[in-house]
């Protein structure tokens, strides 16, 4: 936090990235989950540009698995106006302990996210309420028809969080507002999350916060998208919401095709004789005499002649005439030969 004339600035953003994505396996066998593509731009870039756009100039990325991989995919940050500084855990931290990690380099206020979600949402508002408010912590909330799979929030009428429970049972809900992992914190609060062991924010900080008696401020997200990234449907479903809000009028070349909207096709990438429904092929990709529906199809990969349903490719996979792909995730560099159908693989 910075004072820029008489009012306080927020300038400094720590994200969590050190899951492993297991649920999108096989797409993070060579790829953090961070780093996979919505529109050909990495998931983790549309965070860092919401943060940008809300005036942080810093962002520290606490980073585990193939942080090296997401270091390539994401780069230093000046393509985004920002610094990017990547802090490396031996072990396992946790949401709060990565935070612990870092607190030495951090000023008194500053933004922090979980970093396996998809966000290009405005936080200029989250991030002023907190100062407003003088919370400790200000939580962003949104709305789920299954809050069990989240952790929930209640709430008093001025947006104070009286109570904040992980992953409740079915019988124990008592809210559809749930952590959309987007949070501004007081620095001070570290000081309750002890050295260099493994320690939730959500799950264990907060909870701790609230019995001190001390503000947790709930902040409702309006407008821009929030979106649960961790299954394939949910990629294929956010790159189909992003390609029609932003590509709803894009002329894409298409000779002699039948395209039905959402569709997006990347730079370098051919599409001929086809019929596309509801579809994403990301750059340097071919597609030719295919019919293909509700389906993502990475970088540089080739299709013919084949039919693909409800299925996403990695990058560079070969699928020959005369196949059937439906209901898969295909791992990078897949090959399926002419006439092969396949059906709910993972792999």
């Amino acid at each position: 936090m910075r004072l820029r004339g008489d009012k306080m600035e927020v300038k400094q953003a720590v994200i969590m990235v050190g899951g492993k994505g297991t649920r999108l396996y096989p797409l993070t066998e060579n790829t953090p989950k961070p780093a996979l593509p919505v529109l050909d731009m990495p998931c983790l870039k549309y965070l860092i540009r919401s943060f940008a756009s809300a005036g942080i100039t810093e962002v520290f990325l606490a980073c585990g698995y193939k942080s090296d991989v997401l270091q390539k995919a994401i780069g230093d940050g000046s393509d985004l106006g920002v610094k990017i500084i990547y802090s490396d855990e031996d072990t396992p931290l946790g949401t709060g302990g990565a935070m612990k990690q870092l607190e030495d380099r951090l000023d008194p206020v500053f933004a922090a996210a979980n970093g396996d979600t998809f966000i290009d949402i405005d936080l200029r508002e989250q991030i002023d309420l907190h100062l407003r408010t003088g919370a400790k912590i200000t939580i962003a909330l949104t709305t789920v028809d299954n809050p069990c799979e989240y952790g929930i929030a209640r709430l008093e009428d001025d947006g104070r969080i009286t109570e904040f429970k992980d992953k409740p049972k079915p019988d124990e809900v008592f809210s559809n507002y749930i952590n959309a992992g987007i949070y501004v914190v007081d620095r001070s609060v570290l000081a309750h999350v002890p050295e260099k062991t493994f320690f939730d924010f959500s799950k264990d900080l907060v909870p701790i916060i609230t019995r001190r008696g001390e503000r947790v401020q709930g902040y409702k997200l309006s407008g821009g998208v929030w979106k649960d990234v961790g299954r394939p449907s949910d990629l294929i479903g956010t790159n189909l919401l992003m390609a029609e809000r932003l590509h709803s009028g894009t002329d894409f070349p298409a000779e002699g095709c039948r395209i039905t909207r959402p569709f997006y096709l990347g730079e370098g990438s051919s599409v001929e004789g086809s019929v596309l429904e509801s579809t994403v092929i990301l750059k340097g990709s071919t597609v030719k005499d295919s019919t293909i529906a509700q389906s993502l199809i990475m970088e540089g990969c080739f299709v013919k002649q084949a039919t693909v349903s409800n299925s996403i490719f990695g990058r560079n996979c070969t699928v020959n005439r005369g196949a059937t792909v439906r209901n898969c995730v295909l791992r990078d560099g897949t090959v399926v030969g002419e006439g092969e159908i396949l059906e709910n693989r993972m792999g």
